[in-house]
């Protein structure tokens, strides 16, 4: 091989006379030089001694500045190195390299990444020995970037949309487009969208949308987080609401609904970018030379919109740019909306269950209560625990807590038909035991309504659980009942902790097997601790140890009750629980022998003027003589019914509470009922009278007969 042309050589140094190939020259030379594929020939020192017309164009070097010079000389915006490492390795070992492909800018297109594939092979002289390399270059700029294109494509599917939250798939938008596509995204949703309400279908509005920054990423995003300096967070940051100028490109696709691209930016749109003053000169000296403005589009429906700029890489975006971009967002604006859509049909459904459960306990002295309610980590959110507190005659009060298996609208809906029919039952002043029955009853006439309809059976409300509890605050007794669910606790006034040993029933709407009841005597300030499964039993934790946990937790009874509920939540569940959990504790409070007063009276007549007196005379003890009079009237009806219609002795029983509560009990069974008396009637009034004169009346049943009671407004102080 004869020696390289040094740089500056003359013209004859360009052409084939030095390359060892023994053929035509002029022809070689000549077919070479306009070959569509660049050619050239370094020595074995890989100093270029040949190369044909196209590979100066391509490289933008003069012939005269490359020949005789290494690659890394002449064209430092190409990986040089890792290109004569493999010229060594093909000279080495004589084995062609094909299809080797980098990355780099040439003095022709300083501004631009090009794409290049090269293919090396050894040359040899006539003895064999390696005398250098020669290698092909082919521009495949555009095979690279459709591959690039089809990787973030491929990417998207991947990282956006994991989770079914709004703003998380709008961060995601962001995350994915940056650097590959753009220096900064901004992803600006309409606020609706962030409460799951569908916009109007068609283009928006162009008097001020209101747009929510719900995503944006920098390219220059540092380690704390901050992107200043970028335009579009000059304008808002996330959780902001983003400002549309009516003239601005942003306007334009919210109105239109297409896609808006500015290759290069003209100065006079920066301001479009904000509506102030600040945030216009912040947009001036950003440095923007390139923007993309995409509708996020679902259904028809414009959702919002992202904004796609670009300033450190110096490639303005065009028309496969926008390609790209409004795939991106078009996959995104799916997950968007599913999101969207979740997030409505999931406030749905927590505006039913909080609609089903009680919004505030009610007024009774009988026990002070604190509860909570914690829904599981579900799709839906929601589930079918449930608690209430239900006032009773006779200053009693009945704690109930509930559990309908599964989660979500169905499982809710159940829980609130469950709750409403535990509230009419309680009405009928049933015992525990026996309203278990009946509840079981209507679980499974609910189940056999559900397989009658097209849908198939459904078993929701088969197999949920209830603890029914009535405590009594002038006996100081409480009576549970439970259906399938887990002891309540309670915790005496010392502080010992024990789970009630209670009959453990059948779970509701399996039917034929017997509910029990089971009464204790609790001291006053006694606590009650009534829960689902959901507290005590998780996975990877049994029974056992969740109640020895929740033991624990009832340390120091004394607390304030809202602490003592975070005290076993914090100890006992996760955030959010895996199941929901309904927890209700209450503490027992008696009331003083001193507003209690009772007497047994004969079945006799007479005995009623007597009841009048010791009516009044109790009355104006207590301060009550405003409404002695309409009371001894009720007094005095009740007796008189209770000895015409009823036998064996009566007991009359006035009680002090937060109303004036009278009962009268006698030894049968027989209900009275209130009828409307016809105007020649002598009698059928008494009770229509109590029902006119008292806020409530009633009738309950006890094991030896029956009470009728009434309440009455206490008047207002002075």
């Amino acid at each position: 091989m004869g020696t390289p042309n040094p740089a500056g050589a003359d013209d004859a140094g360009a052409d084939a006379s030095s390359v060892p190939w023994g053929a035509d020259r002029a022809l070689l030379d000549h077919l070479l030089n306009r070959a569509p594929v660049g050619m050239a020939v370094v020595d074995r020192e890989l100093r270029c001694v040949w190369l044909n017309d196209q590979l100066e164009r391509n490289g933008g070097i003069p012939r005269a500045l490359r020949l005789g010079r290494r690659l890394s000389e002449v064209l430092p915006g190409l990986p040089a190195e890792t290109i004569e490492t493999r010229m060594r390795e093909v000279l080495e070992t004589g084995v062609p390299l094909i299809d080797h492909e980098y990355q780099g800018r040439t003095a022709s297109d300083p501004e631009h990444v090009h794409a290049y594939s090269t293919s090396f092979f050894r040359l040899d002289d006539s003895t064999g020995t390696p005398a250098g390399v020669c290698y092909l270059v082919i521009d495949v700029t555009d095979r690279w970037r459709a591959r690039q294109r089809l990787a973030l494509l491929s990417d998207i599917g991947a990282r956006i949309g994991t989770t079914l939250d709004v703003a998380r798939t709008a961060q995601e938008l962001a995350d994915v487009a940056v650097p590959d596509l753009a220096d900064f995204v901004a992803v600006d949703l309409l606020e609706p969208v962030l409460g799951g309400i569908e916009p109007a279908p068609g283009p928006v509005s162009r008097d001020n949308p209101e747009l929510i920054r719900l995503g944006q990423r920098s390219a220059r995003e540092g380690r704390d987080g901050r992107t200043d300096g970028d335009p579009a967070e000059s304008i808002a940051r996330i959780g902001e609401r983003a400002p549309v100028a009516r003239n601005s490109p942003g306007a334009r696709c919210l109105v239109d609904g297409k896609a808006v691209l500015e290759p290069v930016l003209d100065p006079v749109i920066l301001p479009w970018l904000a509506e102030d003053k600040v945030s216009t000169e912040r947009t001036r000296t950003v440095g923007l030379h390139s923007m993309m403005v995409v509708p996020i589009r679902a259904r028809g429906t414009i959702l919002g919109m992202a904004h796609f700029f670009r300033r450190d890489t110096p490639d303005p975006f065009e028309g496969d740019d926008l390609i790209l971009a409004e795939e991106f967002v078009s996959r995104a604006a799916v997950c968007i909306d599913n999101a969207r859509r979740f997030t409505h049909e999931h406030a749905a459904a927590l505006a039913l269950q909080r609609s089903l459960l009680p919004h505030g306990l009610p007024r009774q002295t009988a026990v002070e209560v604190a509860s909570r309610y914690l829904p599981a980590d579900d799709r839906a959110g929601v589930g079918g625990d449930w608690f209430d507190v239900i006032p009773l005659s006779g200053a009693r009060v009945a704690l109930v807590v509930g559990d309908v298996a599964g989660h979500g609208t169905h499982a809710a809906a159940t829980m609130g038909r469950l709750r409403a029919s535990v509230h009419t039952l309680a009405d009928l002043d049933m015992p525990p035991d026996e309203l278990l029955a009946h509840l079981d009853d209507l679980v499974i006439r609910f189940v056999d309504e559900e397989g009658t309809g097209e849908g198939g059976v459904d078993t929701t409300a088969l197999g949920a659980s209830c603890l029914y509890a009535v405590y009594d605050p002038v006996s100081r007794l409480c009576t549970f009942a439970r259906a399938g669910h887990p002891p309540p606790a309670l915790v005496r006034p010392g502080g010992a902790v024990e789970f009630l040993d209670l009959p453990a029933g059948p779970p509701l709407g399996l039917g034929g097997l017997p509910f029990e009841s089971a009464e204790f005597e609790l001291p006053e300030g006694s606590l009650l601790v009534l829960y689902t499964d959901g507290l005590i039993e998780t996975r990877d934790r049994d029974v056992d140890f969740g109640m020895d946990r929740l033991r624990a937790s009832l340390a120091e009874p004394d607390r304030p009750l809202d602490e003592l509920c975070r005290s076993v939540l914090n100890t006992l569940t996760h955030n959010p629980p895996p199941d929901d959990v309904a927890l209700l504790i209450a503490r027992t409070r008696t009331l003083d022998s001193s507003r209690v007063a009772s007497w047994e009276l004969p079945a006799d007549p007479a005995i009623v003027a007597e009841a009048r007196t010791l009516t009044g005379r109790q009355l104006a003890e207590w301060g009550l003589d405003d409404i002695a009079f309409t009371t001894e009237l009720v007094i005095s009806e009740l007796v008189t019914n209770a000895i015409r219609y009823a036998s064996g002795p009566i007991r009359l029983r006035l009680i002090r509470d937060a109303t004036l509560i009278c009962e009268v009990s006698d030894a049968t069974s027989t209900s009275p009922r209130l009828r409307h008396a016809r105007t020649s009637d002598e009698g059928g009034r008494g009770l229509f009278l109590v029902a006119q004169f008292t806020q409530r009346w009633g009738t309950r049943y006890t094991g030896d007969g029956k009470t009728i009671w009434t309440e009455q407004l206490l008047p207002a102080p002075l």
